[in-house]
């Protein structure tokens, strides 16, 4: 009997630390909008039930390193298959895991005006015709990104004819207000461009074939974790492996937060509010961070 009793005692001390261990969350969020986006709803559902939510603002190559040496547990913007190349020796290692595709149908590649597209550049292989009149320029985003690694790369082998031209390097926000100034103009200029984001209804843009052997045609963005994660944590693999998102959901709220100056979390909040059946099954079969049901919490907390 008091061998039971001990075994009972062990088991629930185990138990305690386990969920001890998994009352908090790191995630990272490398800085563009919808990741922004995305992280900042599950934020506001993690927190409804109970978790402490840590958001690290981190580059990509080192979200992955953190995922590997466990300093970040989950990051919700694997862009595949552009980022496929950055994170393929840590997922072949299992370092970090793949589980959940939360985005279909993106697109990510160069792209252009439609009125230059007109005009021509209609490929990577015409950007080379518009060096003039491009300023010799291809805008990109952050640094170390690899998008822009890829870029660089096709100028250093003199792929399309590229030799030359200069991968302009900046922020999101930096980037699209330089396309926004020559767009006005109707001047000529070649950018990183993606979709989910509200830059496709602010502009007539054309993605241009040519870096499917990095970028791939239609893709999609899988949420990844540290190695372990899941099943150290498994209501929480539960919840993001259930955690979906949609074109439409990420286009509106981003609109909200680069459009109108709406703050990320109250734009979020306000989606969530006006999405709830979303929600309760992103917590279907879900409980809180002490065992409760999740969904009766998540109603409650966030007024659903």
């Amino acid at each position: 009997m008091r061998l039971l009793s001990t075994v009972s005692a062990l088991s629930l001390c185990l138990a305690g630390a386990a969920m001890a261990e998994c009352d908090s969350v790191a995630m990272s969020d490398v800085g563009w909008t919808d990741i922004t986006t995305t992280t900042s709803a599950a934020k506001h559902v993690l927190e409804a039930l109970g978790y402490d939510v840590d958001v690290k603002i981190l580059s990509v190559p080192v979200t992955f390193a953190s995922l590997e040496s466990d300093d970040v547990d989950v990051f919700l913007g694997n862009w595949m298959p552009a980022q496929s190349g950055a994170i393929g020796p840590y997922l072949e290692s299992g370092e970090i895991e793949s589980i959940n595709t939360n985005l279909e149908g993106t697109k990510y590649t160069l792209a252009v005006p439609t009125y230059l597209y007109d005009k021509g550049l209609q490929s990577y292989a015409d950007i080379h015709k518009f060096k003039d009149e491009l300023d010799g320029k291809i805008y990109g985003i952050e640094p170390g990104n690899e998008g822009n690694a890829y870029l660089v790369s096709l100028t250093e082998e003199n792929k399309f004819d590229l030799e030359g031209f200069e991968v302009v390097e900046s922020s999101e926000q930096g980037m699209l207000a330089q396309v926004s100034r020559f767009y006005k103009k109707e001047e000529a200029v070649v950018f990183l461009g993606w979709e989910p984001h509200p830059m496709n209804a602010n502009f007539s843009l054309k993605y241009l074939p040519g870096g499917e052997d990095f970028f791939g045609g239609e893709g999609v963005v899988h949420t990844v974790t540290r190695k372990g994660f899941s099943e150290e944590c498994p209501n929480l693999g539960k919840l993001f492996g259930q955690m979906d998102f949609s074109l439409e959901m990420e286009n509106g709220i981003m609109g909200q937060i680069l459009d109108d100056g709406a703050d990320p979390d109250d734009a979020t909040m306000e989606w969530i509010k006006a999405n709830p059946d979303t929600v309760m099954g992103w917590v279907d079969g879900v409980t809180t961070v002490d065992g409760a049901e999740g969904a009766a919490a998540v109603k409650e907390k966030l007024g659903l």
